[in-house]
């Protein structure tokens, strides 16, 4: 698929990721969230939208993250470079990412776009580098993202 404008992109995202946190698993916190994330195949060029719903289960720390579960689902099928993503959630304002799921970003974004957004119409643009200041980066490890 090739990569639609900026505009459209975001458009894109933010509905997806609305579609998504309608289908969100979370009978424990109330607290939906959907995520969307457009992501590219270094090997094929292609580029591609995922999504994503946190899943909760109860054993807290069992549950998963509709950032980690859109990223996934990209890496899963070979698309490693991360492009923008979005997440929606029904607070207001519009909730940031864990901690977990900014060092997922981080792992296979260098500073991608960030869309926080929400059930009320409330939408926030920001960067990867906005939400973790000093992210942990792991270099010399051998890992793929070190050979480029």
């Amino acid at each position: 698929m090739k990569r639609p404008s900026r505009a459209a992109l975001f458009e894109e995202l933010t509905a997806a990721a609305l579609c998504a946190q309608k289908h969100a698993y979370a009978p424990y916190s109330r607290f939906r969230v959907g995520s969307a994330v457009w992501a590219l195949n270094t090997k094929s060029g292609e580029e591609r939208l995922f999504a994503g719903a946190n899943v909760e289960n109860a054993s807290f720390g069992l549950a998963l993250c509709a950032e980690r579960n859109a990223i996934a689902s990209a890496i899963s099928e070979g698309f490693r470079e991360l492009k923008a993503i979005a997440i929606a959630t029904g607070s207001q304002p519009p909730g940031s990412p864990c901690g977990l799921c900014l060092q997922t970003m981080v792992e296979f974004a260098v500073d991608l776009d960030v869309i926080l957004l929400n059930t009320h119409g409330d939408r926030h643009k920001t960067k990867l580098s906005q939400l973790i200041k000093r992210p942990f980066r792991w270099k010399g490890a051998g890992t793929e993202r070190d050979a480029r």
